[in-house]
């Protein structure tokens, strides 16, 4: 393996600007050590991809920043059972693998032997870490008659995960347990993940698999979910299933219990500290989110104080004299908490997007993409048009639309749109649109 200055340096500029990366370190230097980050490393990953993991744990360790990992062996063990001549089998209503006394047996000795090499791996790169395969999940047996020695978690002793980073190590976890009368349990990890941050709320909790994310049907990257808006549908769509489906229902229980502000990221291990240390992160990101509100055919029940701010305070210009009395508006959104809206008037017949804005903070929480999807379920055939110099939404719109054309000062785009009259009159009806912002700048939001 390469040596640790040398991946620093490397990550460094794999994730982006330096200041970037430093404005960070400050936020994260001001939790608590034990609270940084739970992170879940799939059995895959170490398997697949343990060099790339173990770079990125020792980036965060060289910082000073101690995640606490929690991994599994999935894989391995399905491996080692068949080597046994054991065959596996799953429970169909969750998704739990079912475990008898010699699947048990194997599994405790492949657990550890599994923690052990990850440690192993990051004490070659000169990352201290600490292996600790049980000591951690009191539990009790969760359905012994149908599951055998599946536990269910009943308790924590934090004092391993503690005296690991007082040492300065970073904590390994397995996800074994025992019951009260000392009864060996196999747990599942993303099971334990979830209790351990509900139990520590920390600043991060990560899901790290080979995937890279959470993928749709076509096999796309899903950048964001907002679970008050797309839980329903992400949980009825064919594609969500087996581990991922348990993992979305793990998640969703997780961030219900937790503030408001928490976030589950899912990605790649190469990808850790991208998401770690960039505003816009990596993978899936998910939240419990905020609902968002639609007004048709006008403006009641929008506070327009507040929309006014979130307008002028995302594009920095005042609104000309007017806006909100002139414009004859097709669909308002906003969120519940005025960070992200999209207004759309209707032209030639067709929805135009005037005004999308977002946040910075709501950026990074992958609310304008849940937006974003919620106008475009509701309005199938759509343009709008930004500057030509916007080079920081114009990279997103073109991966959203089905077509653009730019002129000196615009670009146009559309999407839904499937002949040529329909097209060109959406460019001229765009190009024509009046100035909506004034040239100058207001005053820096507070």
């Amino acid at each position: 393996m390469r040596q640790t200055r040398a991946l620093i340096s490397q990550l460094l500029q794999n994730i982006g600007g330096k200041k970037e990366v430093e404005a960070y370190l400050t936020q994260f230097a001001e939790v608590d050590s034990t609270k940084f980050a739970v992170i879940k490393v799939g059995g895959r990953v170490i398997q697949e991809g343990l060099e790339d993991l173990c770079s990125a744990l020792a980036f965060l360790y060289e910082v000073g920043l101690y995640p606490i990992v929690i991994h599994g062996a999935g894989p391995q063990l399905t491996t080692a059972l068949a080597q046994a001549g054991h065959l596996t089998h799953w429970d169909e209503a969750t998704g739990l693998r079912l475990t008898d006394a010699e699947t048990l047996s194997i599994a405790a000795k492949l657990f550890t032997r599994v923690n052990h090499k990850l440690v192993d791996a990051l004490e070659q790169m000169g990352t201290r870490a600490r292996p600790i395969p049980t000591g951690v999940f009191d539990g009790e047996l969760l359905e012994p008659d149908r599951l055998g020695y599946v536990g269910r978690i009943t308790g924590l002793d934090l004092d391993p995960i503690r005296s690991a980073i007082r040492s300065g190590h970073l904590p390994i976890l397995s996800s074994l347990g025992h019951s009260a009368d000392g009864q060996l349990l196999n747990i599942n990890a993303d099971d334990a993940t979830r209790v351990l941050a509900e139990r520590i709320e920390p600043h991060k909790v990560i899901f790290l698999i080979m995937k890279g994310g959470v993928l749709d049907g076509r096999k796309r990257l899903i950048p964001s979910i907002n679970l008050a808006e797309d839980h329903e549908a992400v949980m009825a769509a064919p594609w969500l299933t087996g581990g991922m489906r348990f993992k979305m229902e793990l998640i969703k229980d997780l961030l219900d219990k937790l503030p408001l502000s928490s976030s589950v990221a899912v990605t790649a291990p190469s990808l850790l500290p991208k998401e770690l240390f960039t505003y816009r992160g990596s993978g899936t990101l998910i939240r419990r989110g905020e609902r968002v509100l639609r007004v048709d055919d006008g403006l009641e029940g929008i506070d327009r104080g507040r929309l006014k701010a979130l307008l002028e305070g995302c594009f920095r210009r005042e609104l000309v004299p007017g806006y909100f009395e002139d414009k004859r508006f097709y669909r308002i959104y906003v969120t519940e908490s005025y960070r992200a809206t999209a207004i759309l008037t209707r032209e030639k017949g067709l929805p135009y997007l005037d005004k999308f804005a977002v946040t910075e903070r709501a950026q990074g929480e992958g609310l304008g993409g849940s937006l974003w999807d919620r106008v475009q379920r509701d309005n199938p055939r759509m343009f709008w048009r930004s500057r030509v110099d916007n080079s920081r939404i114009n990279p997103w719109y073109f991966s959203r639309s089905e077509g653009s054309v730019r002129d000196h000062q615009w670009v146009v785009f559309w999407h839904g749109l499937d002949s040529f009259d329909a097209i060109r009159d959406a460019i001229d009806c765009a190009l024509e649109m009046p100035h909506s912002l004034l040239s100058h700048a207001v005053t820096e939001p507070h």
